[in-house]
């Protein structure tokens, strides 16, 4: 097995050259600076001075400024080396410090996280040092600063449930072992897969899973779009598919808007934006990477968010992840593009298990409550509730390929008992078509003719 990097060796990866500047100390309190420890725990201190020793480190992190892609941020590294990288008294000294030297600064954070847990040989003490991390992480939130996790090897217990969870992006080191309970501590008969960063990428409780080689280059990117926000709200995307001229009727308008040659959503994020990071998953365990593309992305330099339907029936976890990246967006002052395009929200069995009416009703919310300016595309399907819930009110657009409906027209002539000819005519009657909703004030305009 390759032997771990230190703390340091990692914050000489990750940082642009010569810009790493650690934080000063604070001061010891009388208690954490007993010999043994707060609780006259036997050998502790000989521990302590054998970790330092070997380490070269006097805590379990490191904790500094440094520009990384160019962006100076707070950064906070854990030494494993030093006691397994656990939290005591004196780690939540440093930890609260460097937290609230980001907030004076207005300076994003960046956890990169290697730890065991609490330290046991400070009992209690050690654990309530994460109440302490997640009021400082949260404190940080409320100032509209990011926070993005780089999960290394391990990276469990309290340390995981704080810094590496509660950040606002979370990405992890292939291989990492990630959970909550540690190797030591799980049930026997427990699968170790499901302990691994790729496990959590896949349960939606992390990003992205990035090489080590690709990692600085990741971190930046995602510093850089975070702390860049548009001044302006983001204006809807140019059309890119059959735009000639607006659908005659209909039904010639959902013929258009079902057509596989229509541009999908990857193709207007593609063509809008200049680089785009993605969020993945909805910290719920679950992902839905075939129905919503979240992230964040470059837009004539400055950085829009985006949450975007692909054309199939969303899952509730991509609901949820929508409403994770709409609130975060709203947090730190990014503008919001959100495409429709879905025939409705998956109504089968297992989302309604999953829980598709509280997800689509926390995106509503997410809409609702912003204070960030959001703008919608309609660039393809329309489909009821389930597509309405991204539509920002007052600031919805459509493009001519494209059709927004109460229901399908199919199923609006089921309830009203129509046979199979006449949901061509029920589609003329529901108004569907942009040029309708355009008269009906249901949208602003559309783009292209």
């Amino acid at each position: 097995m390759a032997e771990r990097p230190t703390a340091r060796e990692t914050l000489a990866v990750l940082a642009d050259e010569a810009t790493f500047a650690e934080l000063p100390a604070p001061a010891r309190n009388t208690r954490n600076a007993r010999p043994d420890g707060p609780l006259g725990w036997p050998g502790y201190g000989a521990s302590r001075a054998r970790a330092a020793e070997r380490t070269g480190e006097q805590e379990s992190v490191v904790c500094g400024t440094a520009r990384v892609g160019g962006v100076r941020a707070v950064l906070v590294a854990f030494e494993f080396g030093f006691l397994g990288g656990s939290l005591g008294e004196r780690t939540g000294d440093l930890l609260e410090a460097a937290y609230a030297h980001a907030r004076e600064r207005r300076l994003p954070v960046v956890p990169l996280v290697a730890t065991g847990g609490s330290r046991m040989q400070e009992g209690m003490l050690a654990l309530t040092q994460l109440q302490r991390v997640a009021r400082q992480s949260a404190l940080t939130r409320e100032a509209g600063l990011a926070q993005v996790a780089v999960l290394r090897d391990p990276t469990t217990g309290g340390g995981w449930a704080t810094l590496g969870a509660g950040a606002d992006v979370v990405l992890a080191l292939p291989g990492a072992q990630v959970g909550f309970a540690g190797s030591r501590v799980r049930p026997a008969d427990a699968d170790p897969a499901a302990y691994t960063a790729e496990a959590q990428v896949a349960a939606g409780a992390a990003d992205a899973v990035v090489r080590p080689e690709d990692l600085r280059g990741t971190l930046g990117r995602w510093l850089r779009l975070l702390t860049s926000p548009s001044r302006t709200p983001a204006p809807p995307p140019g059309p890119l598919g059959d735009t000639a001229t607006l659908p005659a009727t209909g039904w010639d308008a959902v013929r258009r808007a079902r057509s596989r040659q229509r541009p999908r959503a990857g193709a207007y994020l593609d063509a809008y934006f200049t680089e785009r990071v993605a969020l993945g998953g909805d910290r719920c365990g679950g992902t839905d990477p075939d129905g919503m593309l979240c992230g964040f992305g470059s837009h004539e330099g400055r950085t829009i968010a985006y949450a975007a339907q692909t054309g199939t029936a969303t899952r509730p976890a991509g609901y949820r992840t929508a409403a994770r990246l709409i609130r975060l967006a709203d947090r730190l002052g990014i503008p919001v593009l959100t495409l429709v395009d879905t025939p409705g929200a998956a109504n089968d069995a297992e989302a309604e298990r999953q829980g598709a009416g509280a997800a689509i009703a926390d995106v509503f919310a997410a809409v609702a409550s912003a204070r960030t300016p959001v703008t919608t595309l309609v660039i393809g399907e329309g489909g009821s509730g389930g597509a309405l819930a991204l539509a920002a009110p007052g600031n919805t657009w459509a493009t001519p390929d494209s059709y927004f409906s109460v229901i399908a027209p199919e199923l609006a002539a089921a309830i009203l008992k129509r046979p199979p000819r006449e949901v061509e005519a029920t589609a003329d009657q529901l108004r569907i078509r942009p040029q309708d909703l355009v008269e009906l004030g249901v949208i602003r305009g559309t783009v292209g003719p």
